[in-house]
């Protein structure tokens, strides 16, 4: 079934109005944020140019931060940043919520000046609100930007008229209504780079517009990527190297979900995935392998896909990649364009891919994409989470 043509009447019909309409508006709201970015560039450049001469000769961590797939959005850009961006005066790191609200005095250093970078979709998340009330008590050199996409959120709010905190608001649409995180992801995810990522605005603009063109293939493809799902498929292994082996968490978490755990999934890093978890794979997997365009990592990427189509195992393997040097000799994804497109903005489409993935998953094992938890034990919004008061 071709979701993205279909009519909003046979796609509520089968539970998949919401998110089929809410990963194909993507590269539209991509758009939308780098505009939103470049009309309020100067208020951010300002907002990290007063912290930067403020803790002048001292390194400031910046802390990206978020629960679930918003803890992902830090784990996809922090490798990249950490040769792209500012490392002469920041330290980046990404660690979730969820380890901050339980043990803050492995995470929060108090006499190190930090920007706290809160990813929410909602900003209504119990650890994300505790977590700033700790980094508050803890940290004595707080900074805040708070990336969200809800501007009634209990985070925006928390931030309007505090000038160490840097609010900034997604485009509406990207708060996404369905179950999944997916316009939430991706459009803070870029909204982080262009922050963050030292690269000139100019070719920040031709990243996000490659990134842009890449996603609207993945719309028109939709259909051969259903294809690959063919079979008796029933595990699916994401793997990729450094900002890409962020996304293997983003990845399969998608599927998890949509299938309300019904496809078995995995993820790991290229490398990784041979020391033990290559276990996984059995006739019925597919296994999907994110591959750079930097030339050096990308002979670590095709390794494990020529490896594994070695193993004759694997229902399927399929390499998600750019046209290179070096390719793989199995069955590929490859976009028409992005050659010159960095590790983390690959980020956009390769997920895009990945979300069309999991919902064509969710469909395949009769779940409704909207509301893929039919006991509610999983919701959108996390619920029963007991927050407790922190005392040194």
């Amino acid at each position: 079934m071709d979701l993205f043509k279909e009519t909003p009447e046979t796609l509520e019909q089968i539970g998949a109005l919401i998110t089929t309409q809410e990963i194909k508006q993507q590269p539209n709201l991509w758009q939308e944020a780098f505009n939103n970015h470049n009309d309020q560039r100067k208020k951010i450049e300002q907002f990290i140019a007063t912290i930067v001469e403020t803790e002048k000769g001292k390194k400031i961590r910046v802390i990206f931060t978020g629960a679930g797939t918003s803890a992902y959005v830090g784990d996809s850009i922090t490798p990249y940043l950490n040769h792209k961006g500012n490392t002469a005066d920041f330290i980046f790191e990404s660690i979730p919520t969820t380890n901050i609200v339980s043990n803050p005095y492995d995470y929060l250093q108090t006499e190190v000046p930090t920007i706290l970078v809160s990813f929410a979709r909602s900003g209504n998340s119990p650890e994300s609100v505790a977590t700033v009330k700790l980094a508050k008590q803890l940290v004595k050199k707080l900074y805040q930007i708070t990336i969200t996409c809800a501007r009634d959120g209990q985070l925006a709010l928390e931030a309007v008229g505090d000038t160490n905190n840097l609010l900034l608001l997604m485009p509406e649409k990207s708060n996404d209504l369905g179950f999944a995180m997916t316009g939430s992801f991706t459009c803070m995810l870029l909204s982080a780079l262009l922050i963050f990522d030292t690269s000139s605005m100019d070719e920040k603009q031709l990243f996000a517009q490659q990134a842009i063109r890449m996603g609207e293939e993945v719309i028109t493809r939709e259909s051969e990527i259903e294809k690959l799902l063919d079979g008796s498929v029933d595990r699916i292994a994401y793997l990729g190297s450094g900002s890409l082996a962020g996304l293997t968490r983003e990845a399969q978490l998608k599927v998890l979900e949509l299938t309300a755990g019904k496809t078995a999934t995995i993820f790991d890093s290229s490398i990784g995935f041979r020391h033990g978890p290559k276990s996984f794979v059995n006739e019925k997997t597919l296994v999907f392998v994110f591959v750079t365009n930097d030339s050096y990592t990308r002979k670590y990427d095709l390794d494990i896909a020529e490896e594994i189509k070695a193993d004759k195992i694997a229902a399927r393997i399929i390499t998600l990649d750019v046209e290179g040097k070096d390719n793989f000799s199995g069955q590929r994804f490859t976009y028409s364009t992005g050659k010159e497109l960095p590790e983390a903005y690959l980020v956009l489409p390769y997920v895009l891919f990945a979300q069309t993935i999991a919902i064509h998953s969710s469909l395949k094992v009769n779940n409704t994409p909207d509301t893929p938890s039919a006991t509610g034990t999983v919701n959108r919004v996390v619920k029963g989470v007991k927050i407790y008061d922190y005392h040194d």
